[in-house]
Formats: C-alpha cells, sequence, structure tokens
C-alpha cells in the first residue's frame, strides 16, 4: 500500500521525509514479521531475490578528530567496499562500519531497518550504481516491521544521493550470502 497511508510501518524521520518528497507517491510499504527483517531471513520467506534487495549501511570516515557518516547502499549480493572506495570517497584516513548504537542514534531508525529515505540531509548517500539498474527494490522502513517498495531510480533524487560505480563488491568467491531456510 502506499506509504504514507501506513504512517505506523514507518520510523518518525522517514514519515518527515516522505511527507515532503516529489517520489513520495512511488514508494509502497509491506508489513513483515520483525524477526523475518534481517535480508537472507527476509529474502527466504517473502520470496524477494536478493538482486533486488537493497541494504543500507551506515559508515564511519574519520580522519583525526573529524568523524563523517555516510550511508551505503548495496545490493545485497554485494558488500560495500568501505576501506576502499568509500574511505576514498569520504576523505578518510580510516572508515568503518558504525556501530549499532551510533547507528541507530544518529538516524532515529531501529537496527535492521535503516533506510535512505529520512537520513539526515547533510550526509552523503552513497549509492553503487548497479542498484540504480535494479528496476524496484525492496530496501528497509526505518523499522524492522515493514519494508518499502520503490522504483531503484527513486533513490538517486534523495538528498545527497550520488551514484558510484564499484561502490561495492560481489560477495567472496562470487557465492550469495547464505539463505536460510524458514
Amino acid at each position: 500500500m502506499p506509504a504514507l497511508d501506513r504512517p505506523d510501518l514507518l520510523a518518525a524521520p522517514v514519515v518527515r521525509f516522505l511527507g515532503s518528497w516529489s517520489r513520495a507517491a512511488d514508494v509502497a510499504v509491506a508489513e513483515i514479521d520483525p524477526e523475518l527483517a534481517d535480508t537472507a531471513a527476509f529474502c527466504a520467506r517473502y520470496d524477494v531475490g536478493l538482486d533486488v534487495s537493497a541494504n543500507c549501511v551506515i559508515v564511519e570516515g574519520r580522519r583525526g578528530a573529524e568523524t563523517r557518516l555516510a550511508a551505503c547502499v548495496v545490493l545485497a549480493t554485494t558488500r560495500a567496499d568501505v576501506n576502499g572506495v568509500v574511505r576514498r570517497r569520504l576523505d578518510a584516513r580510516k572508515a568503518s562500519f558504525a556501530s549499532m548504537e551510533i547507528a541507530v542514534a544518529a538516524t532515529g531508525m531501529e537496527h535492521g531497518g535503516i533506510t535512505p529515505p529520512g537520513l539526515p540531509p547533510e550526509w552523503p548517500v552513497l549509492i553503487d550504481a548497479a542498484v540504480l539498474t535494479a528496476g524496484t527494490v525492496v530496501i528497509g522502513s526505518g523499522l524492522r516491521r515493514s519494508k518499502l517498495v520503490l522504483p531503484a531510480s527513486a533513490l538517486a533524487d534523495l538528498p545527497g544521493a550520488e551514484a558510484i560505480a564499484d561502490l561495492a563488491k560481489v560477495h567472496p568467491d562470487g557465492a550469495q550470502p547464505v539463505v536460510p531456510k524458514v
């Protein structure tokens, strides 16, 4: 159903953002079992391909005393190149995934549901170029109990969005992540 018709299934920052975003009408929301919010379990249970499921991870880049936060959006079949592409883009000496505590506090969203719509507008939202060619994608809603469905191209219209070729790498040995049977 249209995402704004079910604000109870969206984190507060996502509701605020969608309320003024020109692409909000393109965004749908679906309620899911919060125990199945992690990508592999979600895809297995709801028969969603890993190739259309996008993950949003929060990254910290540090140079001296300065720390910058950014979001990386990659397909579930890949991993963000945090120590290479992301570190260089953030002009950081060191880059790493933000801790759960930092990611949750900085986004106002639940761990396992963090999503690009609704992130602080000053953050870079680094999107692997492959995500933008995926057609329709499934991403978090800011909460573990639902997912957003939207045209991948809409992600390019987010504040701070940058499409980056080769932001993500295929899982080691070309293997897909292990998908548990649910």
